[in-house]
């Protein structure tokens, strides 16, 4: 009962943390809006409060910012933060190492050469509101996912090591090839760099619905499994005496944490370090029972991009930065801190 009591209290001071971060990133900016006018403008558009709720107060001009640049932007940021997080807690229970990320199968690196790809050539078309450099970055990752698997597949089973090893060579030899392109097209390096670093800027509801079902269907399918994976953290032959098709329950995790992030990369460029440290600091609070770590990973992702993605655009404004480069300015040092932990343990 009193775990039970505690892990609600994480939830309610997750969603009220959400709240709060959201009311702040929407207000801030070039234009500063009262919190009072955003809280006033999101529940007219909320079906049990529109009618009740008086805009009158608010400009149009702030309406149109909130409803047309900020609130979208935050909403991508939530979801792709939390998706990445997701993903990344499916990964480290899955590995049973509190190091991997949802870019060890060399999604990233399969992205970035993609997008390039896409830039250099100057492809322009579109389909299904993905523009090319968002379609050739999803089937990059997808292509550098495959290519892992495959390499890593030894007969019916794929070994944790040789998923790593063939998802550390995959990535380098994406990596080498993207900056071979870098030197022979050095008229594009620019754009590519900053597609590279991540960014949420210019990104509009047309995004957001992009890749709302990808994660939300992709986090039903891991909590559906989250049993699977806290038995898989026991050690894959106590997972299989227990009647879990080891096997099985590995590709659809695989498979459903690399489509995810292939979807999110696609829209927002690599974000590193987000499904890293946020899955193994929500574990601080949560325990290792995905059931509970999963959702409250999620929620959690997505509160720490949407802080990072309003420090990118306010920290130096009016330039903005890369939100990619404040999440790996706070991800790094939580790596290196991880490493000397797993170090003096072992």
């Amino acid at each position: 009962m009193r775990q039970t009591h505690r892990r609600s209290l994480i939830f309610t001071g997750l969603m009220g943390v959400l709240i709060m971060a959201v009311v702040l990133a929407a207000s801030v900016g070039a234009a500063a809006i009262a919190p009072g006018d955003v809280l006033r403008v999101i529940a007219s558009y909320l079906p049990w409060l529109g009618d009740r709720v008086d805009v009158s107060s608010v400009s149009l001009a702030h309406e149109s910012i909130l409803l047309h640049i900020r609130l979208p932007r935050i909403a991508l940021a939530f979801l792709v933060g939390g998706s990445l997080s997701v993903a990344g807690s499916a990964m480290q229970g899955m590995l049973k190492n509190p190091m991997a990320d949802p870019f060890i199968m060399g999604t990233s690196s399969g992205a970035a050469l993609g997008a390039a790809v896409a830039i250099v050539l100057r492809l322009n078309q579109s389909l299904l509101g993905f523009g090319a450099v968002s379609m050739m970055a999803f089937a990059g990752a997808l292509l550098a996912t495959s290519i892992v698997y495959r390499l890593a597949r030894i007969g019916g089973r794929v070994p944790v090591t040789a998923l790593l090893l063939a998802g550390i060579a995959t990535g380098q030899f994406f990596t080498a090839i993207l900056s071979f392109l870098m030197v022979i097209a050095s008229r594009d390096v620019n754009s590519i760099v900053y597609w590279t670093l991540g960014s949420l800027s210019s990104r509009g509801w047309q995004h957001v619905g992009l890749v709302v079902l990808p994660a939300l269907f992709g986090t039903a399918v891991l909590m559906f499994h989250s049993r699977d994976l806290n038995l898989l953290l026991l050690g894959e032959d106590t997972a299989a005496n227990t009647g879990v098709p080891v096997e099985r329950v590995k590709r659809v995790l695989l498979i459903t944490s690399t489509l995810m992030t292939a979807f999110m990369v696609s829209v927002s460029g690599i974000i590193g370090f987000v499904g890293l440290i946020v899955p193994h600091a929500t574990r601080f609070f949560t325990g290792p029972d995905h059931r509970f770590l999963i959702p409250a990973s999620g929620l959690a992702g997505g509160i720490f991009l949407i802080v990072a993605d309003t420090l990118s655009r306010t920290v130096i404004a009016p330039t903005e930065l890369p939100v990619g480069i404040l999440t790996a300015m706070a991800g790094a040092p939580f790596f290196i801190y991880l490493l000397r932990r797993s170090k003096k343990i072992s």
